[in-house]
């Protein structure tokens, strides 16, 4: 067990809380080097083939400890670089700059913001100067979380699982030529169409704090949870997947609102210490609601593909479609983490 501090031991793989992220990037490095290149200072995940000239860049970034999120959708159809910050900390300006610097093929860059407080500002401030230098940076603000409206990291509802569903379909129409106007519409209509919300069943551990987040009794989960930790709408007991999945599908429903007719892209996903055979019991309930509400699920993602360290928990998230959508999210994809068509 690493110590922490005299009193505290943190029980996870890892040397020293204070390089957990650089000594994970040099794995993903060796790991990934036929897709990744990898920058330390500042830390900086860029496809090996930027800049892509005359494609526009997709950026994103947040803090560490959601992964594969966000540096493990670098790469083609998808991210052409993330800024990842230390465990729950958003990326610094200086980061989020190099990413544009870096991948900058002439075509201008968007950069894919969850709304968190601090990666709003970082990215705001990184889109300035990079507009001093001559490019044409865009910002989309993510905020799909239907669970509270205000958080501990936020003003306004949190980006959370639809982020992975924008980065994919606006990075497959940034691979296929789509100019930055385009790129940034289609984000934009992403976030209108899609919504989310999650629960936890345990706290994590950040490696630097040495102790869980939160504390939950043996009977209890957290509904409404974020992906830091934030609190949610209610603690309540638990109950079985029959109880839980309505819990998180009906708000996400009531506020869209989704409805009879409708197609969408349905995404469990999973927390970070949820194995895959309740994810998948849990997809295959919410695939049975959605279509006795007359609701039709044409695309699918189940996996811990937006985590919060080893939290046992879930998320599900829904996206209203349309054919472009469809047909985006059918492209070719080719990054550590998403990999079809190729």
């Amino acid at each position: 067990m690493i110590s922490v501090d005299r009193e505290v031991t943190v029980k996870k793989i890892i040397n020293d809380p204070a390089t957990v992220v650089v000594d994970a990037l040099r794995g993903m490095a060796l790991a990934h080097a036929d897709l990744l290149e990898i920058h330390y200072d500042p830390a900086v995940v860029v496809r090996a083939d930027a800049p892509v000239s005359r494609k526009v860049a997709l950026i994103s970034g947040g803090g560490s400890g959601h992964e594969p999120l966000h540096g493990g959708f670098v790469g083609r159809g998808m991210l052409d670089a993330a800024c990842p910050g230390a465990v729950f900390t958003s990326p610094t300006p200086d980061q989020v700059a190099a990413a544009v610097t870096r991948t900058d093929g002439g075509a201008g860059a968007l950069l894919v913001v969850k709304n968190y407080t601090g990666d709003v500002l970082n990215f705001e401030t990184a889109a300035e100067l990079a507009a001093a230098d001559g490019v044409d940076v865009r910002t989309v603000v993510i905020d799909d979380d239907v669970a509270v409206k205000d958080s501990l990291f936020t003003a306004g509802r949190r980006g959370v699982g639809g982020t992975v569903l924008l980065e994919k379909i606006v990075g497959a129409a940034a691979e296929r030529g789509v100019d930055l106007d385009g790129c940034e519409a289609l984000a934009r209509r992403v976030v209108a169409q899609v919504r989310s919300m999650g629960l936890a069943l345990t706290a994590c551990t950040v490696p630097h704090a040495g102790e869980p987040s939160f504390t939950l009794a043996d009977d209890e989960m957290e509904l409404g949870i974020g992906i830091h930790g934030e609190p949610g709408r209610q603690r309540v007991k638990v109950g079985t997947a029959e109880e839980l999945v309505p819990a998180l599908l009906d708000p996400i429903l009531e506020d869209l609102p989704f409805g009879d007719g409708d197609r969408v892209l349905l995404f469990t996903n999973g927390m970070g210490g949820t194995p895959l055979i309740e994810l998948y019991l849990a997809h295959g309930i919410a695939e049975r609601l959605l279509a006795e509400r007359g609701i039709t699920v044409e695309r699918r993602l189940v996996g811990p593909f937006i985590t919060s360290m080893e939290m046992q928990g879930m998320s599900l998230t829904l996206l209203k479609l349309d054919d472009e959508m469809v047909e985006l999210w059918d492209a070719p994809v080719h990054t550590p983490a998403l990999r079809w068509g190729v």
